[in-house]
């Protein structure tokens, strides 16, 4: 019996452990929790506090100018409380030189005394008019004083009303020029786009009976073979005769467009992916196709193209549109595109 009784009381001994360990962990993850809170509640005060800043500092000087200007009030009523002191000694000093006055008719035995308390109270009158009188220029200063604290405190809401007002006026502006600006260019892309439909329809009028000139997407692609010979950028007879059409129809349509389109006809030239032999007369494809599409935009300019509205550019063999190494992939990859665009 002696026995169970140790086991039980060996085994109830066991749990005060993992309870300690429980209770530790729940402990650590309410203050992981508490933490968090802390560090969430500091960075919001920090981004309130940096909004408020400019409205606290303005706050802060109205508070300024409203403490002195009850100083200022402060001051002037000490300074009115003196003035009143200084008149009443004043008609003191009046009742006193009146009633020596009647002493001095009344009996000329102290007449000298009367005349010398006279001229005594007589000086001290002028002294305290004197004073009165500095008194009244301070409290007239301090009523400017007062009167320039106003106007201070007024700008001062007129400047905030103002800055509100400008602030929902520029939110407003800022509205309607995005609203004007999409309408606009909405409008520009309509006429680029009515344009280019003219121009591409033109280039189909003009050479729709040729078979290695074709329409991809928005660019109108001739195949290199049509205008170059193999491994060349110089255009061949039949290369120029192709680009004098071309010439012909973008002059014209640079007659029709408005001025204010911005656009520009972009020559790309493009190759197959074979290497070209180090002999040559360019190194890669990349030369290659940049020397293309710089002879078919030299031509133009010479046949009257404005050459501010042509740009070449060359992409080597990097951007077929046909896949697969064989000859008509890498016939239909070496080609001369172009395309329609806006500055």
């Amino acid at each position: 019996m002696a026995l169970a009784r140790n086991r039980r009381r060996d085994k109830g001994g066991d749990y005060w452990p993992g309870f300690v360990d429980a209770l530790s962990t729940l402990l650590i993850a309410i203050m992981f929790l508490l933490t968090v809170f802390v560090v969430a509640q500091f960075v919001l005060s920090r981004e309130i506090t940096g909004k408020d800043e400019v409205l606290n500092r303005l706050n802060n000087q109205i508070a300024e100018l409203t403490q002195l200007l009850a100083l200022e009030k402060s001051g002037k009523q000490d300074l009115e409380d003196t003035l009143a002191n200084l008149q009443s000694s004043l008609a003191q000093s009046e009742s006193e030189r009146t009633r020596l006055q009647s002493l001095l008719d009344s009996g000329s035995g102290a007449a000298a005394q009367s005349e010398a308390k006279i001229n005594d109270l007589t000086g001290k009158l002028n002294d305290e008019q004197q004073v009165s009188a500095r008194a009244m220029s301070q409290i007239e200063l301090l009523n400017q004083q007062i009167a320039a604290l106003r106007a201070q405190i007024a700008a001062v809401e007129q400047a905030l009303q103002a800055s509100e007002a400008r602030d929902q006026s520029s939110q407003a502006k800022i509205a309607d020029l995005g609203r004007r600006l999409n309408v606009a260019l909405a409008q520009r892309v309509q006429e680029l786009n009515r344009y280019r439909s003219d121009f591409f329809g033109r280039l189909r009028e003009i050479l729709s009976d040729r078979q290695n000139i074709r329409i991809v997407g928005d660019r109108f692609v001739f195949q290199s073979e049509v205008l170059f010979p193999s491994g060349g950028a110089d255009l061949n007879p039949q290369g120029l005769d192709e680009m004098s059409k071309l010439a012909a129809a973008l002059v014209d349509l640079a007659r029709e467009i408005p001025p204010d389109i911005n656009w520009v006809l972009r020559v790309d030239g493009h190759t197959d992916n074979v290497p070209l032999s180090g002999n040559g007369r360019y190194p890669d494809n990349w030369a290659l196709s940049s020397a293309r599409a710089i002879s078919v935009v030299k031509f133009l300019i010479s046949k009257g193209v404005p050459a501010d509205r042509l740009a070449a550019a060359g992409f080597g063999e990097f951007q077929p549109i046909a896949p697969g190494d064989s000859p008509e992939a890498r016939a239909q990859n070496r080609r001369i595109e172009l395309k329609l665009t806006e500055k």
